[in-house]
């Protein structure tokens, strides 16, 4: 099959035939029709998330055709359609696991990280942590939900009943939580990289009541902040900006580091909590949600080939919405 792989961190990804490979027990192969291109994609090949297997094929944001089952793992049919996350397996008898929170098991693997993922014609996947899809949604429009709306959702929810959500770093996931947010009759305020005002006016048309650059001071204090951008900086920032006994969600895998900032900008009862990973439940939960908002994904297409290019794109922050891979172009 062809597929699009990491040779090291910090090398361009190389075009390769590699075998197909064999689902084992309790796996699905799936042939991939469509795979999102995420931020955690460039932390994985810009080298800033370390430990993963090398080389490794990236991409978790995976839509694809289930063709052939491990001993165990009929739960979806042949043929059916499934989406696979970047949570890959968890132990699933640690104390993490067993209270419902296996995004945080010590042993948890991560597809396109620790196991290869959807840069690539096939994939294999735990049947156990894959999804079934909203038929709503097409291959290409369905790949952005896996993990730039699970994870926007999962950040969401930690803000609580926030009535007022700024939202730092308007990317594929901001553009997904900007519409629950605003389904859920909450006021959002949206900041951009300085001067973006593409990004700007694109927040506007998902129903955010301002926008502006990041350093900017909002209309009125937020209740919540979401961060989306890897940006330490932006926390102090957040926090100058929300209300006392709001809360600042940062919501991606890495980020670069927070400055120092005086206390008088946290007191008042103000929180700094971090997302980190997703639950199957967060997973059914957003799924059963995205097609009553509805959730529209805004996708730019590429070809699997154009990988790197898809990836420079994200990287310069030049793609609006999300970008997705897909076979056959």
């Amino acid at each position: 099959m062809k597929a699009m792989q990491l040779a090291a961190a910090g090398e361009r990804l190389a075009l390769v035939d590699i075998p197909v490979p064999e689902p084992a027990a309790g796996q699905l192969l799936v042939r991939v029709r469509a795979c999102g291109v995420c931020r955690t994609d460039l932390h994985v090949t810009d080298g800033e998330l370390t430990g993963g297997k090398m080389p490794i094929v990236p991409g978790h944001e995976i839509v694809g055709e289930v063709v052939a089952c491990g001993a165990g793992a009929e739960r979806f049919a042949l043929g059916g359609r499934v989406g696979i996350p970047w949570l890959g397996a968890s132990c699933g008898h640690c104390a993490f696991c067993r209270s419902g929170r296996e995004n945080l098991c010590r042993a948890a693997r991560f597809t396109g990280y620790h196991i290869d993922g959807g840069y690539a014609e096939y994939a294999c996947a735990d049947v156990r942590f894959c999804f079934a899809l909203p038929d709503a949604y097409s291959d290409i429009e369905a790949a952005p939900l896996l993990c730039a709306g699970l994870i926007g959702y999962r950040a969401l929810a930690m803000a609580g009943d926030a009535a007022v959500i700024g939202i730092y770093g308007f990317g594929a996931a901001a553009h997904i939580v900007a519409q629950v947010a605003r389904h859920q009759g909450r006021t959002l305020y949206a900041f951009t990289r300085p001067g973006d005002t593409q990004a700007q006016r694109f927040a506007l048309s998902l129903g955010a009541a301002w926008s502006g650059d990041s350093g900017q001071e909002p209309p009125s204090p937020l209740d919540a902040a979401i961060i989306f951008a890897p940006v330490g900086a932006l926390v102090p920032a957040a926090l100058r900006a929300t209300a006392p006994g709001g809360t600042v969600v940062c919501a991606g895998i890495h980020m670069s580091d927070i400055p120092s900032f005086p206390y008088r900008i946290l007191w008042e009862e103000r929180t700094i909590r971090s997302v980190a990973n997703l639950t199957r439940i967060d997973g059914e939960a957003f799924l059963a949600l995205a097609p009553k908002v509805p959730v529209r994904t805004e996708v730019q297409v590429f070809a699997l080939a154009q990988a790197n290019e898809a990836l420079d794109r994200l990287r310069g922050g030049r793609i609006t919405g999300a970008a997705v891979l897909v076979n056959g172009c």
